[in-house]
C-alpha cells in the first residue's frame, strides 16, 4: 500500500517509527490510516531488522481520536467497523515491543492507541481522555484497567475527564514525562535498551504478556518459569548465553 496518512522511518538500527501524519486533522485516525498502520505492522513483524516499534504523532498532537466525519457516512460503516477491529488487534497482538511517544493530546482512539502499546512516555503538553462517552460511544476500558487499575479506568471512561501529563504519570498511565525536544530521542533510547536483550526472548515475553493476562499464579509460573527454562534459558546456557 502507498502510505498517505502515516510516515515510516526505519533509519535507526533495530527500530521502526510510525508517525501519525494528518496534522490538518489533528492526526485523527480514519479508515485509511488504520489500514496503513495494520499493513505496516504486518510487514514489520516479519522484518528481521526491526525489533521495536515506536508510535508518535506529527506536529504537536498525538491523535485527537477517530475521524468523526466517517461516522456521518452510513455507506462506510461496514468498512469503519472492519478496519477498526483489525487495526486494534494488530497493535495489541504485535509480537515485538511497542512504545508510544505521546507528543501532545491523546484523546479517544488516540488514547486507546497509547494503551495498546507496551510502554508510554509523553511530553509535558500531553493530555489523555475519553470525551467520546459524551456523545454515546463507550470507551475501550480493558487495556486501560490493566495499566491504571479498575478505579482509575472507570473514573476516566465514565466521566470523559481529560487529565494532564502529571496526573497521567501519577496514576501510572505513562512511565516518564520528557521535554518535547527529547521525547523521540528518549523513546529511541528506551527501544535500544530493550534491544540489548535477544529478540527471541523479547518475543517470548511479549507473547506471554498478551496471551496470559488474568491467569492464576500456577498457570503463569508454569509458562514464565518452567516453559521459559526449557525453551530459552537452558538452550542459551548451552550456547554461553550468546545474544541471538
Amino acid at each position: 500500500m502507498d502510505v498517505q496518512k502515516i510516515l515510516i522511518d526505519k533509519s535507526i538500527k533495530g527500530i521502526g517509527i510510525i508517525t501519525l501524519n494528518r496534522p490538518n486533522k489533528k492526526n485523527a485516525i480514519n479508515i485509511r490510516m488504520r489500514k496503513e498502520i495494520t499493513e505496516c505492522l504486518n510487514n514489520l513483524k516479519e522484518d528481521p531488522e526491526i525489533g521495536v516499534v515506536i508510535f508518535t504523532g506529527s506536529d504537536s498532537i498525538f491523535s485527537a481520536g477517530f475521524d468523526l466525519d466517517e461516522f456521518n457516512k452510513p455507506e462506510v460503516f461496514d468498512e469503519l467497523l472492519k478496519s477498526s477491529s483489525i487495526y486494534h488487534r494488530a497493535i495489541w497482538n504485535f509480537p515485538k515491543p511497542t512504545i508510544a511517544a505521546i507528543n501532545g493530546p491523546a484523546l479517544g482512539g488516540g488514547f486507546d492507541l497509547s494503551t495498546l502499546c507496551d510502554i508510554r512516555i509523553c511530553n509535558e503538553h500531553a493530555k489523555f481522555g475519553h470525551p467520546e462517552v459524551k456523545f454515546g460511544a463507550p470507551p475501550l476500558i480493558t487495556p486501560l484497567r490493566w495499566i491504571v487499575g479498575e478505579g482509575n479506568a472507570r473514573y476516566l471512561c465514565l466521566s470523559g475527564f481529560i487529565i494532564n501529563s502529571r496526573e497521567a504519570y501519577r496514576i501510572g498511565l505513562v512511565n516518564e514525562i520528557v521535554h518535547q525536544s527529547f521525547l523521540l530521542e528518549r523513546a529511541i533510547e528506551i527501544g535500544q535498551t530493550i534491544l540489548e536483550a535477544p529478540m527471541d526472548t523479547l518475543i517470548y515475553s511479549k507473547k506471554f504478556y498478551i496471551e496470559h493476562l488474568g491467569k492464576n499464579f500456577e498457570e503463569s509460573f508454569t509458562i514464565e518459569h518452567d516453559k521459559a527454562f526449557k525453551e530459552l534459558i537452558l538452550p542459551k546456557a548451552l550456547e554461553g548465553f550468546k545474544k541471538s
